[in-house]
């Protein structure tokens, strides 16, 4: 198999910025506001359970994007599954 391209790092990381900083404004608007009611719980749990996943996956192939991508995304999908959790369980 010949030597990767130099440039797939770049790709990796760059996707995994992309895809990572796209849940900053969601997050950011779920704390501000507090206001959950159009988040669906089920696909929050669902996501966040991927995103470990794949996190695990980054570790045992030594990938760096997705490494770093899943760790970022987890924490700020984490926090919006909490709000949308103790918002649910508040209104029973």
């Amino acid at each position: 198999m010949p030597d990767p391209s130099p440039l797939l790092p770049v790709i990796g990381y760059t996707a995994a910025t992309l895809t990572t900083v796209s849940f900053v404004p969601q997050a950011l608007k779920t704390l501000r506001s507090g206001d959950t009611r159009g988040i669906s719980l089920r696909m929050y749990l669902l996501f966040c359970s991927g995103i470990v996943l794949w996190g695990v996956y980054g570790l045992l192939t030594a990938d760096g994007p997705l490494i770093a991508a899943n760790a970022i995304t987890l924490v700020l999908s984490s926090l919006i599954l909490e709000r949308t959790w103790r918002a649910r369980w508040r209104s029973r």
